[in-house]
């Protein structure tokens, strides 16, 4: 595949993870759409950024549509994501529905609209980026559950769409130095320093540090490794996390 041909739609892309994501494939030389609610900052002729709200079902499947006209999408990246932290006596259904809208929901509908170009060209990367706490963390009854509905829905569109080209896995971070993990835990806080002494390598993660691991599960030469699930957690999801 020659880089013009390379087309990256990235959910999430205007902060955080999503921006670094957004950075790492303008600098491989890929078209790049960040989806988000907010313009994605980076000022490069191959970026086009999108404003649309992706827990809003009608206003992601016109966003959707839009793609399909406009780019044939080779690269997915769906790493747009809320928390809603609450203890489960106080989980509010709403939260719920809001999540799967946006972990699960939006994925399908963007995918949807990326296969027929991918299946037209043979070749497909689609990564989701999921969440350390899929394996479980306090005050995180909608996100664990959502995050790990992702990894259950990636394996099954490994197995359905190998045969075409496309392959499908999932990156896992955390802890990272992110605006929504600032949220929960200010920066430069006691709470911080200690979580980043609780890790096994001993300090948080970096938005970089996920751009990387989807970058390799990106790469046009990755096409054996699907189905996969990659946590970028400092070792975290071996022991245990306390935030």
């Amino acid at each position: 595949m020659s880089a013009g041909s390379k087309v990256a739609v990235v959910t999430g892309g205007s902060a955080g993870i999503g921006l670094a994501i957004c950075e790492r494939f303008l600098a491989d030389g890929y078209e790049v759409v960040s989806l988000a609610r907010r313009p994605c900052p980076i000022a490069h002729p191959k970026l086009h950024s999108v404003e649309v709200d992706l827990m809003d079902r009608d206003a992601t499947a016109e966003a959707a549509r839009e793609l399909a006209r406009r780019f044939e999408m080779t690269t997915l990246v769906h790493n747009a994501g809320v928390i809603r932290p609450s203890l489960v006596c106080d989980v509010k259904l709403d939260d719920l529905d809001a999540l799967v809208e946006l972990h699960l929901g939006c994925a399908i509908q963007l995918l949807q609209a990326a296969l027929p170009a991918m299946r037209a060209g043979r070749f497909g990367r689609v990564v989701l980026l999921s969440s350390r706490a899929a394996v479980g963390l306090a005050t995180r009854t909608s996100y664990s559950a959502t995050k790990a509905g992702m990894l259950g829905m990636a394996r099954t569109w490994a197995l359905e769409l190998a045969a075409d080209g496309i392959t499908v896995n999932v990156v896992a971070p955390g802890p990272i130095r992110t605006d929504m993990f600032h949220e929960v835990v200010p920066a430069g806080s006691d709470k911080e320093r200690s979580l980043a002494a609780a890790i096994p390598v001993r300090r948080l993660g970096e938005a970089a540090d996920v751009a990387r691991a989807v970058a390799f599960f990106t790469d046009p030469a990755a096409g054996f490794v699907t189905g996969q699930v990659l946590y970028v957690c400092g070792g975290t999801s071996v022991g245990s996390l306390t935030l």
